[in-house]
């Protein structure tokens, strides 16, 4: 067995079945059969490597609060709605040009693992085929742009595409001469280390492009001795890891967690990138954590930590052609 398929083995295996998940936890699922029902509104995927990261007999646990289906995914709350960033509509061929310099291409619409606060929970994926013609489109797209100087890959999660997909594509944005960065925006590393093969480190690496990863990690918990081997594989390569995290309620909203999550991430070679307030999906209400209640934490934050150490607060705003800082001098 290659590495490849041991990875796609491993992911085929994932938890689908929220009862099969509490089992494995020693959880007795007929205490959620309320919330069980949830993944009619969005489908549970959990890979067993991220399960096994979960601390047993814990109905709190923070990594398996992120993943479980709960009835609150059925109330509907003023303000939250299916597209909290606006980008639905300027989807085309497969690729968002929200940001002047770079463009996102959809490589993959699913994703290793299903979190419940996704804001692309209700994205249309039908619609984008992320097959090889839709990816010449977008190419095409991004040849006609020499404003572009990066491309951003994302989805869904662009991991899910195997090492030869990755190949063909990044070779094909090789070609276009303007393009100097590639970034991949990524979550699936964290929940299966795996995926970090030695053939995808090679061809980054030896990529004209500049290669870096951003990761996808909320809570210090997620910081797997596995994951940290990955990225010291990476670092080794010269392709830059960053993080960026999104703030949720019971998870990780306290100073404390934060901080944690921070020296963790550095200590592990990974920067500290953007923590995002929470965008206002349907469904995941019950994750909101309001923005003065997260300035409030991150000056507690930076009284206390080393600044190379902190993440930018930000906010995911339809329509501005930048992310918008969280203002810290906020009166809260």
């Amino acid at each position: 067995m290659t590495v490849e398929t041991d990875w796609q083995k491993e992911l085929a295996s994932a938890f689908t079945d929220p009862k099969n998940l509490l089992e494995h936890l020693g959880l007795n699922p007929n205490d959620y059969l309320a919330d069980i029902e949830a993944r009619r509104l969005f489908t549970m995927r959990v890979p067993r490597f991220f399960a096994d990261l979960m601390t047993k007999h814990d109905p709190n646990d923070p990594l398996l609060q992120q993943v479980l289906p709960l009835k609150d995914e059925f109330l509907s709350v003023d303000g939250f709605g299916q597209d909290p960033t606006q980008e639905h509509d300027k989807a085309n061929h497969g690729i968002v040009h929200k940001y002047e310099n770079r463009v996102l291409l959809i490589v993959r619409t699913g994703c290793a693992v299903n979190c419940r606060y996704c804001f692309r929970r209700h994205f249309p994926y039908n619609e984008h085929h992320n097959n090889r013609q839709q990816w010449q489109d977008a190419l095409t797209y991004i040849q006609k742009h020499p404003i572009l100087d990066e491309v951003i890959l994302s989805g869904g999660d662009p991991l899910m595409a195997n090492d030869s997909q990755l190949d063909w594509l990044i070779s094909q944005i090789e070609t276009i001469s303007h393009i100097k960065r590639l970034r991949i925006h990524t979550r699936l590393p964290v929940v299966l280390p795996q995926r970090i093969t030695s053939g995808l480190v090679d061809r980054l690496q030896r990529s004209r492009l500049t290669a870096n990863m951003v990761l996808h990690i909320n809570h210090p918990q997620e910081i797997s001795t596995q994951l940290s081997e990955k990225v010291a594989q990476l670092s080794r390569n010269l392709i830059r890891v960053y993080n960026q995290a999104v703030i949720l309620r019971n998870i990780n909203d306290d100073a404390k967690t934060l901080m944690h999550l921070n020296e963790k991430l550095y200590d592990n070679h990974i920067q500290p990138y953007y923590l995002h307030a929470f965008d206002k999906v349907q469904g995941a209400s019950h994750f909101y954590v309001s923005d003065e209640q997260v300035v409030s934490l991150m000056r507690e934050v930076i009284a206390k930590q080393s600044g190379y150490m902190i993440p930018k607060l930000v906010r995911e705003i339809g329509n501005r052609k930048s992310k918008t800082w969280l203002d810290l001098s906020l009166d809260v």
